[in-house]
């Protein structure tokens, strides 16, 4: 089984915090996915934590079988970040997660002041649906089977995903020279 990155991340990703930190952490996730929602405060405590010298990349992992409006969040996600408006609707969906019905993603891009008929003609075409679809491919060839499935400096972190235990991770992956994507 895979347990390094194999898509490095690039300018097709979406991105927080200074491009040459030493440490980039990764996240296949899905907008629906409970264990998801609970890593969302985690991932802001770790961005708070280790703040200039973390980058974090956010990937679309919906996880259909499951969870019927992931595919609609992370397309809605997507078509905010065509507006620069990313961030702020992967948040508002985290925030929320029990209301991710079309009605509730359109009242979200209205609060973000989207360009809503934009939004709207994304979302109806399917203008997304692509981009996600390349997000799950990549997260399968990287061996994630499950969300939230994290990499830290390209390898894949497979223990337990509170704060304490992420820092370690990082500590160690530091330690042993790992860089980058």
């Amino acid at each position: 089984m895979k347990t390094g990155l194999t898509l490095p991340v690039a300018g097709r990703d979406h991105v927080q915090g200074w491009s040459q930190a030493p440490v980039t952490l990764v996240e296949y996730g899905d907008y629906e996915c409970p264990q998801c929602g609970a890593a969302y405060p985690m991932v802001k405590a770790l961005q708070r934590e280790l703040a200039d010298k973390l980058r974090f990349v956010f990937r679309n992992f919906p996880i259909r079988e499951l969870h019927p409006h992931a595919q609609a969040a992370a397309e809605a996600a997507e078509a905010a970040g065509a507006q620069n408006k990313f961030w702020e609707m992967h948040d508002a969906l985290f925030e929320d997660q029990r209301s991710l019905g079309l009605n509730t993603l359109l009242q979200r891009a209205m609060e973000l002041q989207l360009d809503v008929t934009r939004w709207e003609r994304d979302i109806r075409g399917r203008v997304f649906a692509v981009r996600v679809q390349e997000d799950f491919l990549s997260g399968l060839r990287s061996g994630v089977n499950g969300t939230p499935t994290f990499f830290i400096n390209g390898r894949r972190h497979d223990g337990p995903s509170d704060v304490e235990s992420l820092l370690l991770a990082i500590e160690s992956s530091v330690a042993d020279g790992a860089n980058g994507d």
